[in-house]
């Protein structure tokens, strides 16, 4: 039980009610009535017929529309996640974990909720020249580390000199296929903030601190989200699983996949990572 000792917080103890109080409190009262927005259709890039179709590189048909759109889904994510007095109750480190490694499922689930439709085409590949100016780079890199001697002047120059890390066909699909499923089931404002509760306080990941409590949380949003859908969706007994199995989807989004597509081209060569820790307002 050290654990709950280090996190001052404890499941029966909590200063600020449980996770159905503390998750519904804030996304309620953000959400506008224009939850039944049309459900556009998308023609992204599916890589169908040969498998080798599925590894082409991808990038936005309409970076600027799409970009845009994807940082305001952001920004709701970060503030979402930073209103809920169950997360600033963990330990710093374990706040930057969840958000390194949960924000990327998070975004994908608040683009299906705002019903962000995107297109993608396929890019070239880069041509040897510039594979062997990158290879060359990269060993610059390393040599620079090593020696201690980088600015952050010159740590910019080598990342705007990086190839940009673009998503396959494959990985694009798999995000459609996630958004598809669920528009098709129409999930409800409360069920995205239970989901996303779900999706947030994950206790598998490494080097947590409060692993017990992360899982006590992830539970009580579980079983939240269960008695919701009993009461609101007493005809459909299978919806709490296909809610389930949809989010399960969500464990093969590839975070630097998502942060190429959709932010590289407006972030250029600043670190996502630094990125995310800056606006959630946490310091290095």
């Amino acid at each position: 039980m050290a654990c709950l000792d280090k996190c001052h917080c404890s499941v029966d103890n909590r200063k600020h009610g449980s996770i159905l109080y503390n998750i519904l409190k804030n996304e309620e009262q953000k959400e506008s009535q224009n939850s039944k927005s049309r459900k556009e259709e998308h023609t992204g890039v599916y890589g169908q017929g040969c498998s080798c179709g599925s590894q082409k590189k991808v990038s936005l048909k309409s970076p600027q529309v799409t970009c845009k759109a994807a940082s305001a889904v952001l920004v709701k994510t970060l503030r979402f996640v930073k209103n809920v007095p169950c997360f600033q109750e963990l330990p710093l480190d374990d706040q930057l974990v969840l958000v390194r490694n949960c924000w990327a499922p998070l975004l994908v689930l608040g683009l299906a909720q705002d019903k962000v439709n995107f297109e993608t085409v396929e890019t070239a590949e880069p041509s040897m020249l510039q594979r062997i100016l990158t290879n060359k780079q990269e060993e610059e890199e390393r040599k620079q580390q090593q020696e201690h001697r980088e600015t952050l002047i010159g740590s910019n120059q080598q990342h705007q000199h990086r190839l940009p890390q673009l998503p396959s066909a494959a990985e694009i699909r798999w995000i459609k296929e996630f958004l598809d499923k669920c528009w098709s089931l129409d999930i409800s404002t409360k069920e995205y903030a239970y989901l996303k509760g779900i999706v947030l306080f994950n206790p598998d990941l490494p080097d947590l601190h409060c692993t017990q409590y992360i899982q006590g949380l992830q539970q009580e949003a579980e079983q939240a989200l269960n008695e919701h859908v009993k009461l609101i969706h007493r005809w459909e007994q299978t919806r709490f699983t296909k809610l389930i199995i949809v989010l399960s989807l969500l464990r093969s989004i590839n975070g630097n996949s998502i942060a190429e597509l959709f932010f590289r081209p407006i972030i250029g060569s600043v670190n996502m990572e630094d990125m995310l820790l800056e606006m959630l307002g946490a310091k290095i």
